[in-house]
């Protein structure tokens, strides 16, 4: 009787621990698609474009070249300006 309690609590335990792992790659997963959601966006359907015969209009391209040139400027606080009114 008290192994199948035994059984029970370790089958409970692992569940959870298999929902935690889950909700971990869930989060690790929609950070990425934030950061770099655009250019997924772009490469998928350029991707779809072609597959269906298509042309690509490069959308991928596009956010990969605009982000390349927003990452190379430099910055300073001096960049950072608020307007007052």
């Amino acid at each position: 009787m008290n192994l199948l309690r035994n059984r029970a609590r370790q089958a409970g335990q692992g569940m959870t621990e298999y929902i935690i792992i889950v909700a971990l790659v869930a989060v690790a997963a929609i950070s990425v698609y934030n950061l770099f959601g655009d250019t997924v966006r772009g490469q998928v359907g350029d991707l779809a474009a072609e597959l269906g015969g298509g042309t690509s209009q490069d959308l991928g391209k596009t956010a990969g070249t605009a982000s390349q040139t927003e990452g190379a400027q430099e910055y300073d606080l001096g960049s950072f300006q608020q307007d007052e009114k």
